[in-house]
């Protein structure tokens, strides 16, 4: 029977409804217990006639464990793809359960040494709201004194952390959306969760001037392909953020690189914004093309004249006709979109390690 200690709320969730457990299969199990007696939570019992490890209680199973898939010898134990897991750890409520609890058990969890990594935190001021799309905001801050020059200096496709003003939450990651600018000004695209914390403050309560507390630039995407190497750039929803200002810096200082591709998806065609800024690059540089993705296209959509729209998915486009070897990949987007894209890259020849990854999870 399941253990009541075992059996509770997975950050939030009924651990009855997650589909996390371990499958034995019969022929392969050999019977050596290493999992019966491994396992700390009792979801296994031992058949000692037939010599076999049976799944007595599921529900005991610790989401996302596979200690006793990796140590089983003949590799009897399967559990349920991974992805299951992380998309319900990107919804809203869950990471709020994460961080509800993260917060009550401050005293308990906290690591009181120094962790080496860039914690100046800088205050900047809202000095922009544009409405792009319906649930997208492109924000503009502006750092509040002139002391402040990291942001004149940051690597494009790096990502900031920012704090909700006079809230308790932890900060939230949110890529920049723009090359180095000289007054240090950065933008972030905003795009509305339903639940989220930082989204639902920006859309319904941000103001121009208000101050926010900024950590970073963070992060290692950031453009690492010599100057004679052809680029395919993969964005999905506001991924399209970093991968913006990594566009942005190579035609300030590689203009004449080769090859450049852009291949944006979203869930339709009204994620997609500032798509006349894309058709000036296109016009403005002979080697660069622009390919939007999404299966459900509307109606209303009219994408300017140089840019291809395709009405399939992101990963759906990439399997076209395209002869990717030789290239670097630079992929921005949601954890569940990231796997079919990289397989897609690879697939048209590009080398695994020319891939790199960026995931975004701001809400």
């Amino acid at each position: 029977m399941s253990d009541s200690k075992f059996v509770k709320p997975w950050h939030g969730i009924p651990r009855e409804k997650i589909k996390w457990h371990p499958i034995v299969d019969e022929d392969a199990c050999i019977g050596c217990g290493t999992c019966v007696t491994g396992c700390g939570r009792l979801v296994y019992r031992f058949d000692y006639e037939s010599k076999k490890a049976v799944v007595a209680d599921p529900l005991n199973c610790m989401v996302g464990c596979v200690t006793c898939a990796n140590t089983c010898p003949t590799k009897a134990i399967s559990f349920p793809p991974l992805d299951e897991i992380s998309s319900l750890l990107f919804k809203p409520e869950t990471h709020h359960s994460i961080e509800e609890e993260l917060l009550s058990r401050k005293e308990q969890l906290q690591w009181r040494d120094v962790i080496p990594h860039n914690n100046r935190i800088v205050s900047m001021i809202v000095d922009r709201i544009s409405n792009v799309k319906k649930d997208i905001i492109v924000v503009t801050l502006k750092p509040k004194t002139k002391q402040i020059d990291c942001f004149c200096q940051f690597i494009p496709g790096q990502y900031v952390e920012v704090w909700i003003p006079e809230t308790i939450w932890l900060s939230r990651a949110y890529s920049i959306g723009n090359s180095p600018r000289e007054d240090g000004s950065i933008e972030l695209q905003v795009h509305r969760v339903d639940g989220g914390k930082f989204s639902s403050w920006a859309f319904e309560k941000m103001k121009i001037g208000d101050t926010v507390s900024i950590r970073g630039p963070l992060g290692s995407f950031t453009l690492a392909s010599e100057r004679d190497k052809s680029i395919i750039f993969v964005a999905g929803g506001t991924g399209f953020a970093p991968i913006k200002s990594m566009i942005e810096q190579l035609f300030k200082i590689t203009p004449d690189r080769k090859n450049i591709f852009l291949f944006w998806g979203a869930h339709d065609s009204d994620g997609f914004y500032e798509l006349d800024e894309i058709d000036s690059w296109i016009r403005d540089n002979a080697n660069f093309k622009c390919i939007l993705a999404t299966k459900n296209l509307l109606s209303n959509f009219v994408a300017p004249q140089r840019i291809d729209v395709i009405n399939k998915s992101l990963h759906e486009a990439l399997d076209g006709d395209y002869n990717l070897s030789g290239y670097d990949a630079y992929v921005a987007g949601t954890p569940l979109m990231i796997p079919s894209v990289i397989k897609s890259l690879i697939s048209k020849g590009i080398k695994h390690e020319r891939i790199k990854t960026d995931s975004f999870g701001g809400e």
